[in-house]
């Protein structure tokens, strides 16, 4: 079966009525139970260990993580943020980026596998944005990098939002590029400068959105060579949701994520997926939006 990572620290205590969706990773979970794309024994879902200081300074500065994890941020930077400080926020921060580093290693193995969390490219080196604390698409990079796993790693961000974060850790790293497709009159407003960022119109519909991701991906599999994809697959960019600004519909997001990962499973190249953004007051609604990159991947190593 797919290989999925998921740790129940993700929904940690959490108000439900913040923008951000909290339980969406449990709700997440639970979707795909009832699916039957979770083994009854749990045999395809790996758990993450929690990740130390050390593991993240990697991408991150020493400082900047001690201090997120004893609540010393002063409350302007931490407003950045957008989330309420607590230990249960710490933990779940502390344990997803290893969910995408576990996930970006079976993939290795398998092909393909699918992280249950992460997409937090709002956070940079020395501070956190857009409910986002530890990059786990840059730390995750990074540290396959550095054991030498391989040689070229590919961030295909697909959120509606810019991986600011990412693009600025990131820069002029050798053997990682960064690529962002968002929207571009929408959070962050103030952009970094990805590898390549490709700046979508206000409404943009299903028909152009594909394209640009179809043309976008086939190039950067040409050019660069990766041996492994990140793919972050936002579900923001659906024409309902709060933060979005797009027009994708839901077919739409359904069509992108299968062209994603039949384009790189097609050429042999391991991809490992995170699940992004999304917002909605329809905390199922979301869980199931979000659970459309891994039907998607499911429906494709079974055909």
């Amino acid at each position: 079966m797919l290989p999925l990572v998921y740790h129940q620290n993700y929904s940690c205590d959490f108000a439900e009525d913040h923008r951000f969706v909290m339980s969406k990773f449990r709700r997440l979970y639970d979707t795909l139970l009832k699916r039957g794309l979770i083994d009854a024994n749990q045999a395809n879902v790996f758990t993450p260990a929690m990740g130390s200081l050390e593991d993240y300074a990697i991408a991150h500065s020493a400082n900047y993580l001690q201090n997120l994890l004893g609540n010393h941020i002063c409350p302007k930077e931490w407003r950045r943020v957008g989330l309420p400080w607590s230990q249960g926020l710490v933990d779940r921060t502390l344990t997803a980026p290893n969910g995408t580093l576990l996930t970006a290693r079976l993939a290795l193995q398998h092909g393909i596998a699918c992280h249950l969390a992460g997409g937090t490219h709002h956070a940079h080196r020395d501070f956190g944005s857009g409910f986002c604390m530890i990059n786990d698409l840059a730390y995750t990079a990074l540290k396959i990098l550095e054991t030498k796993e391989l040689s070229r790693v590919l961030i295909f961000d697909c959120d509606v939002h810019q991986g600011d974060g990412s693009a600025t850790i990131l820069s002029g790293k050798p053997g990682v590029f960064t690529c962002s497709i968002h929207c571009e009159k929408n959070f962050p407003f103030r952009k970094a400068q990805s590898d390549l960022d490709v700046g979508l119109a206000f409404n943009m519909e299903d028909d152009d959105y594909i394209d640009i991701v179809d043309s976008t991906l086939k190039k950067l599999l040409r050019e660069f060579q990766p041996d492994l994809v990140l793919y972050d697959a936002g579900v923001d960019v659906w024409e309902h949701d709060e933060l979005g600004k797009l027009n994708i519909s839901w077919k739409g997001i359904e069509d992108r994520d299968r062209l994603v990962i039949e384009t790189c499973l097609k050429q042999g190249i391991p991809i490992a997926t995170v699940i992004g953004g999304g917002y909605d007051k329809d905390h199922e609604r979301l869980a199931q939006r979000h659970a459309i990159v891994i039907e998607q991947a499911h429906a494709l190593i079974n055909k």
